[in-house]
């Protein structure tokens, strides 16, 4: 397996356990994965959250740790990475308000390279406006926004994943099993024991 490269955007309150967790199963396994978000450069980083699921109505957050970036959001190309990984947490608002990291969504879309987006990633997917006739998983409070963006949310057990074309989506960080292998399936990874 040749190994692939992958860009992680992330931003301020991205989802701990939705960012950690992939960065190293990725690295695990001998890809290389550049995380960035804009307006920061590597060795910056950025806060996290943890969000958990305690019976309340919607869920609970607390302190993260600190996430260190390793690489300049101002040198990301799409065209030179295999695949997309987007965590969730509450940094999608943010990040869905800048143009070029929209167009680096719609870029890697485009080019039917695998997208992988978790939580409320898929906030990101709806307002880059890649979800039009497709299938998405989301948290289940951004179903609205997959719907609006013109996709169709596939309401999956939180600890599953959706996987439509180049898309694997998942409804929160209990799926990291079956969202992370749709993104190695999608990658082309092959893992032997």
């Amino acid at each position: 397996m040749a190994a692939k490269k992958i860009l992680m955007l992330v931003g301020d309150y991205v989802e701990d356990y939705e960012t950690m967790v992939p960065f190293q199963a990725l690295l695990m396994v001998g890809h290389t994965v550049h995380a960035v978000c804009p307006g920061k450069k590597a060795g910056d980083s950025v806060r996290t959250a943890i969000h958990d699921f305690e019976g309340d109505q919607t869920y609970s957050e607390k302190p993260g740790h600190n996430f260190a970036l390793n690489f300049d959001f101002s040198d990301v190309r799409a065209e030179d990475y295999d695949g997309l990984l987007v965590p969730g947490g509450r940094a999608p608002e943010y990040l869905r308000l800048n143009p070029e990291v929209l167009a680096l969504v719609q870029a890697f879309d485009r080019d039917k390279k695998p997208i992988a987006a978790v939580c409320h990633g898929p906030q990101l997917l709806a307002a880059a406006g890649i979800l039009e006739g497709r299938q998405c998983s989301a948290y289940p409070a951004c179903a609205p926004e997959v719907k609006l963006a013109g996709g169709s949310y596939a309401e999956v057990p939180i600890d599953q994943a959706h996987t439509d074309g180049n898309l694997v989506t998942a409804p929160a960080w209990p799926a990291h099993p079956a969202w992370l292998a749709g993104f190695l399936v999608l990658l082309g990874t092959r893992i032997t024991l």
